[in-house]
């Protein structure tokens, strides 16, 4: 079984909440694809660090103190050098130190989405939280990237044509502005709150946990994973 986690925004204690689940009922998981929060989060699980501890540490100080001015502001008002900084603490350099298949979701300097995962693993994993005009963007290896929510929350279709079609559990935050990520009828899909988080605040972040934790078991209980027909994705939308 592969994880999706869909971009959300500061959504990390949803993602926590979701992945609690998951390791207590057992699910056996080969891969994890991630965008923007969920890239962060999901790099932090394919690591080994579990769920509980990933939410400890991302609630540990408000989003704002990793804020630092942009050089170039042309580019975006933030850069995410903070971020990077305290991110390579907790990940390996590359993706294939991970426990787990990992791809993050991004985009690139033409607009396209697409999935990285292979090479810096830490760079990729913060490009993908580069919220576009708000943070500069990211290089990988080189190559300028950006938040990949920004034209796809979830790279269900690059993710199947990188990992083939497998069966596949999708956690999937509500959108925080525009119209809702429409998702293929027969995938399996946990649907959790926005988190109302801010620059300022997280909020109740054990409670967020907590309440996504408790969605995932009632849709997991509820049979979400019997066996379901997993259909192509070409006719995703976001």
């Amino acid at each position: 079984m592969d994880l999706v986690l869909s971009s959300g925004f500061l959504a990390f204690a949803a993602h926590c909440g979701f992945l609690r689940a998951v390791e207590e009922v057992g699910i056996d998981v080969d891969g994890v694809c991630g965008t923007s929060s969920g890239a962060l989060v999901g790099a932090m699980w394919a690591a080994g660090i579990p769920a509980l501890d990933i939410a400890q540490r991302l609630n540990s100080r408000r989003p704002v103190t990793l804020l630092r001015p942009s050089p170039c502001p042309w580019r975006g008002l933030f850069s995410l050098g903070a971020l990077a900084e305290l991110a390579s603490d907790w990940l390996p350099p590359r993706f294939a130190d991970l426990r787990h298949p990992l791809a993050v979701g991004v985009m690139a300097a033409d607009g396209a989405g697409t999935l990285l995962s292979e090479g810096s693993l830490t760079q990729a994993v913060v490009a993908s939280c580069a919220v576009p005009y708000l943070f500069a963007p990211v290089r990988v290896d080189g190559v300028p990237y950006r938040d990949g929510g920004a034209v796809d929350r979830l790279a269900l279709e690059p993710w199947a044509q990188l990992r083939g079609e497998r069966p596949r559990l999708v956690h999937l935050v509500k959108r925080s502005a525009g119209a809702e990520t429409v998702v293929p009828d027969g995938l399996a899909v946990v649907r959790t709150p926005r988190s109302g988080a801010s620059f300022w605040s997280l909020g109740d972040f054990d409670a967020q946990v907590d309440a996504a934790r408790l969605l995932t078991h009632a849709a997991l209980d509820a049979g979400l994973l019997d066996p379901v027909a997993q259909p192509s994705v070409g006719g995703l939308s976001v």
